[in-house]
């Protein structure tokens, strides 16, 4: 049976996407959402509760005498107002994340689904060690698993990130200082310009002086600079470097950085943000690292993002291991798993405590759970994958682009702006992958090269969906190179469109008021 079209056109009309308005300012399925403070009302809310009886105020003078003025929301609009905004967020189970130093790779459900189990989800830190011992073996075997691939004979696994574990690290380093009788005199800390910005933070919040260190043409430490920064090494405490660096390659005269901080009375800290590029084929400890912070939330599976979770343990060399943090775990010869607490005793040398609990549970399960699920030889494919993927981005964008360096790179592919027409920036190429379906790469970092775009697929990409991503880019380069005007204005098909960069950054609004509203209805 045919359906009778007698009188009507059958075929859409063909009509730009970017022309159509919706009085709605829904784009189809993809729905508009205004602020909460302009869907609600006081006078709404979910529930329905009597006003208690018989009780008297507790606040004393310091009761309320307006009202908050916050917004309510029946239930069906709190649900669909949180419902739409998710649906206006890039997320990895939505497609290819390419920020490059941010390594959001698929994190399996399986790493989830243990670390909701009720043994380790549903703890508290203030238990009686007695009744965690489970939890306590994990963290014992996590730290026996990390210690291994690098090759690191002690550990620290309170560190909450990235971040907190660079200070860990250079707190012990500091404490070593003190214990040569040399705080005082070996201030400098050696930091190679494209570091993490991290890096000279935490040297600086340690009490350290920051001394910057060139890079070459190669996009790796200028080895020269760093002789001449060492002439004078009396007062070197140490070196920070990253490796893989933040360009995405790998530092091919570490073992001589090595031995001739080392010869100088420094220490080697080793920013290992970008470990997941190396796993299973460098151990960091055989190229002469000091300590070095692994970053769970990254190397092992769990995306992180907005803060948090993250987690961030710390490994030290045989010279800095008398000085690792409390608490940590030991294993008594009955084979009861304890926590050492205070700085004396086993812990004599510790330079003392940086959080109020141990760790991360959480991370740690999920950490341990992907270890043990890929093993030795899995940890290993999964970093010659990411190498490989991010190599294959270079190899495919290279004609169109312009590659920061010569050669293969690590985990992470990297362009500068070279190859775009006057007037076409970075910002525009970023922001037209949005209207192509992707979060756009890092950009502007490393600083050390002109308009840079970082991208690094992870090794959890399959080839058809890094050529997706590579053609959507290809076309995006194609158009910058030719100066098309139009990427000007994107992106035109997200929910929002361009913002005025310079207006927000110099006139941020804050704090919502119905005055706000107005005017901007007005504009």
């Amino acid at each position: 049976m045919s359906m009778n079209s007698t009188g009507r056109p059958t075929a859409p009309t063909s009509v730009s996407a970017a022309a159509i308005e919706t009085i709605s300012g829904s784009r189809g399925l993809l729905q508009h959402e205004d602020l909460l403070f302009e869907i609600g009302t006081p006078e709404t809310t979910g529930v329905d509760l009597p006003k208690p009886k018989g009780l008297k105020s507790r606040l004393g003078g310091v009761a309320r005498k307006v009202d908050t003025g916050l917004a309510g929301l029946s239930e069906p609009q709190a649900v669909r107002h949180y419902m739409r905004l998710s649906q206006k967020n890039y997320a990895i189970d939505l497609g290819l994340f390419p920020l490059g130093s941010c390594t959001m790779k698929h994190n399996p459900r399986l790493n989830e689904k243990m670390a909701r189990l009720p043994g380790f989800g549903d703890i508290h830190p203030l238990q009686p060690q007695a009744t965690v011992q489970g939890a306590l073996q994990l963290i014992d075997e996590l730290a026996t698993w990390l210690k291994t691939l690098t090759n690191m004979p002690s550990v620290a696994m309170s560190p909450k990130a990235g971040a907190h574990g660079e200070l860990c690290g250079l707190l012990a380093i500091r404490q070593a200082l003190i214990a040569r009788g040399e705080g005082d005199v070996r201030k400098r800390m050696l930091v190679p310009e494209s570091a993490h910005g991290t890096n000279p933070a935490t040297a600086a919040q340690c009490g350290f002086t920051v001394d910057e260190i060139k890079a070459n043409k190669r996009g790796r430490v200028d080895m020269a600079d760093l002789k001449a920064k060492l002439e004078k090494s009396e007062d070197v405490a140490g070196i920070m470097l990253t490796n893989p660096n933040t360009c995405g390659l790998f530092e091919t005269d570490i073992r001589e950085i090595a031995d001739l901080i080392h010869k100088a009375g420094g220490y080697f800290y080793c920013d290992g943000a970008n470990f997941n590029a190396i796993v299973g084929r460098v151990r960091p400890g055989d190229l002469g690292v000091d300590a070095m912070h692994i970053n769970l939330h990254k190397t092992f599976s769990t995306p992180h993002g907005g803060g948090g979770p993250g987690s961030g343990p710390t490994v030290f060399s045989d010279a800095l291991a008398p000085y690792v943090p409390v608490p940590f775990v030991t294993k008594d010869d009955d084979g009861i798993y304890r926590l050492v607490e205070q700085v004396d005793g086993e812990a004599s040398e510790s330079f003392g405590r940086m959080v109020a609990f141990h760790g991360q549970m959480g991370m740690f399960v999920r950490a341990l759970a992907y270890i043990l699920s890929h093993g030795a030889d899995g940890l290993k494919q999964a970093a010659e994958d990411a190498v490989l993927n991010a190599n294959y981005i270079q190899a495919r964008l290279k004609h169109v682009m312009s590659p920061a360096f010569d050669g293969y790179c690590m985990h992470e592919a990297l362009f500068s702006d070279a190859f775009t027409a006057d007037g076409i920036e970075t910002i525009d190429i970023a922001k037209a992958l949005i209207d192509e379906g992707y979060h756009p790469m890092t950009m502007y970092f490393p600083l050390v090269v002109h308009g840079a775009m970082l991208i690094e697929p992870t090794e959890t990409e399959s080839k058809a969906e890094l050529d997706r991503f590579c053609d959507a880019l290809e076309s995006i380069a194609r158009r910058a190179a030719q100066g098309d005007d139009t990427l000007k204005g994107a992106p035109y098909l997200a929910p929002m469109r361009r913002l005025d960069e310079t207006r927000a950054a110099r006139k941020p609004v804050l704090k919502w008021t119905a005055e706000d509203t107005s005017k901007v209805a007005a504009e």
